[in-house]
């Protein structure tokens, strides 16, 4: 993922409410994929992260191009994550996709979050306290758990102690490859990675505090007129308030801006981040998908996803490596209107 980021004096405008930060970002994503080069003589399946518009974010003006036999739009059984399916035949030559959409999203500020927390039903939220395959939720992630929640009674109170936790154990490691794997075990020996790294601490964290989280895949928008944004994939979290609601916590950004601007945990800087994140997240990004370990619908021939933020494709009912440019041709670009 490229190294762009918030300036520290844009977040200085944005915590004092000025226009960029109260602001919307405005434009049009379009994804071209191309499996051409794969293989000829296999039948070739794409699978895409589908955007729809929610409270934070309007989508619309979609329009899916190519020379594909078939598609359609279809959700998985257990998270309701929309996709855009396609697929080729085997005597197909060229094996094209693009999709466009324009999206208008939202900065979210949720800010003065509730203390007092009503009774809830947990089974109402029981898919977002299970453990996944690289998130168990025993032995010592349940310990950390309840080492870093002690003495905390409500879910914001768990949740902000363990944000805090995360912020200042967890670091950004550069040469983690596209988003990080999200292995939680691993994260607790080495916890250096990238943002589904962190976000998957912090989430396994919650749910073994009792505290519904999830995971949020998006792509980050631009900042430029119009950019490539092929390789901004973003994943951050959000955990759930009785009487509230969901509440965004981005504990990822916080530590990608202190690799990028040289901050250390007590710099003032560093803070301000922290405290904009908890509760906050900027305007240019898009909400693609949600969930772990995703069995796709179609159901894919590969095993689960551990996580759908990227395109994902099968030829000839292998799975085609998603990160290699060179044996999975696609690009997101950025326009702004």
């Amino acid at each position: 993922m490229r190294k762009i980021f918030i300036a520290a004096a844009a977040l200085c405008c944005l915590i004092a409410g000025s226009a960029w930060g109260a602001g919307q970002r405005v434009g049009v994503v379009t994804l071209e994929v191309d499996l051409s080069a794969q293989g000829h003589g296999k039948e070739a399946k794409l699978w895409v992260p589908y955007p729809t518009s929610d409270k934070n974010q309007t989508v619309d003006g979609i329009k899916v191009t190519g020379d594909f036999a078939s598609s359609g739009v279809y959700t998985d059984l257990a998270y309701n994550t929309p996709m855009l399916y396609a697929e080729w035949p085997k005597e197909a030559v060229s094996r094209k996709l693009v999709f466009t959409f324009n999206v208008v999203r939202k900065e979210i500020a949720q800010r003065n979050l509730p203390s007092n927390e009503p009774q809830w039903n947990r089974a109402d939220y029981s898919e977002y306290l299970q453990p996944t395959s690289r998130g168990p939720l025993d032995g010592e992630v349940k310990i950390l758990a309840e080492r870093i929640t002690k003495g905390n009674l409500t879910n914001l109170a768990k949740a902000r102690a363990i944000y805090e936790w995360t912020v200042g154990n967890m670091y950004r490691d550069p040469d983690t490859k596209g988003c990080g794997q999200g292995d939680v075990c691993e994260l607790l020996k080495k916890p250096g990675g990238k943002c589904t790294d962190i976000s998957s601490v912090f989430i396994a964290l919650c749910r073994a505090s009792g505290i519904p989280a999830r995971e949020v895949f998006s792509i980050r928008l631009g900042k430029k007129a119009e950019e490539d944004i092929s390789t901004y994939q973003h994943c951050w979290a959000e955990f759930f308030i009785p009487g509230y609601g969901w509440v965004t916590a981005d504990p990822a950004d916080v530590r990608k801006a202190m690799l990028v601007e040289k901050l250390e945990l007590g710099d003032q800087k560093t803070k301000e981040y922290s405290s904009y994140f908890w509760g906050g997240i900027d305007a240019y990004r898009v909400v693609l998908a949600r969930g772990r370990d995703l069995i796709l619908n179609p159901v894919q021939a590969g095993a689960p996803l551990n996580t759908f933020g990227y395109p994902y494709a099968e030829v000839g009912g292998k799975p085609v490596d998603f990160y290699d440019p060179k044996t999975f041709t696609y690009r997101y670009t950025f326009k702004e209107k």
